[in-house]
């Protein structure tokens, strides 16, 4: 009996709305890709024209500005190498190179790795959302609605959302894997495995180089065989190739 791996029962070809993993991850690549610019669009008119963008601290409340020319370079050169990751993503996904989905999935592990953390942090220092309202600016929309709510409740709706976002972020993941999955079944698809009666696994060559060598090795004997076939009246004889596989 061919036994197969726990993680191969989540493997499907199908994702959300019903549609293949190939043309989600294309549909993710893209959506990702759109952010990615208009982030970068905000943060190149932001350079463009500094005096738009700048908050004084007065008001945020705080000793610091809201985007110094140092943060506005690492958040550009972030929102391109993003860029470049997606469009390699959805290249990829439509061209069927698995290699070029490897980074975009390395992206979404650190992505969740991250939340992960995020939500680890809510939940052993519960008291941090507390101190994180009452730094914000004073005028900021809803602070005061915020510290009002009881901080427990707070903590459970924050953690609910936050695992809501892991939930959806951990299904996008698995969507990306399983269409890496399947190009990479279909770009290895011409070694085919074949299981014998005695549970041994053979890896039988492609099917292309079987016929080649069969053909080759069929006008070779047939070329001895024909001489003699001749000289005693018959018609020489040729071996036919093998037949085609079929996957089991």
């Amino acid at each position: 009996m061919k036994m197969n791996a726990p993680w191969t029962r989540f493997y499907s070809n199908s994702c959300c709305l019903c549609c293949h993993v190939r043309t989600g991850t294309i549909l993710l690549g893209i959506w990702n890709l759109i952010i990615n610019a208009v982030v970068l669009l905000i943060l190149l008119s932001a350079m463009a024209d500094p005096d738009q963008y700048h908050l004084s601290s007065s008001e945020l409340g705080g000793d610091f500005e809201f985007m110094d020319d140092a943060n506005m370079c690492i958040a550009t050169a972030i929102s391109l190498l993003m860029i470049l990751i997606c469009a390699m993503a959805t290249y990829g996904a439509y061209k069927q190179h698995a290699a070029w989905i490897i980074p975009f999935f390395c992206y979404q592990i650190f992505d969740f790795a991250l939340n992960s953390l995020v939500a680890i942090s809510v939940l052993v220092y519960p008291n941090s959302i507390q101190e994180y309202i009452r730094q914000l600016p004073p005028h900021f929309p809803y602070k005061e609605d915020l510290m009002s709510v009881n901080p427990t409740c707070l903590v459970l709706i924050i953690l609910l959302f936050i695992s809501i976002v892991l939930a959806f972020k951990g299904y996008l993941i698995s969507c990306v894997w399983n269409c890496y999955r399947y190009i990479n079944g279909r770009n290895s698809s011409d070694i085919l495995v074949y299981i014998t009666t005695n549970d041994t696994t053979v890896l039988l060559p492609p099917y292309d180089d079987t016929t080649t060598a069969s053909t080759a090795m069929g006008v070779g004997a047939g070329a001895g065989v024909g001489v003699g076939s001749i000289a005693s009246g018959g018609e020489p004889a040729v071996k036919e190739p093998p037949p085609p596989y079929v996957s089991a």
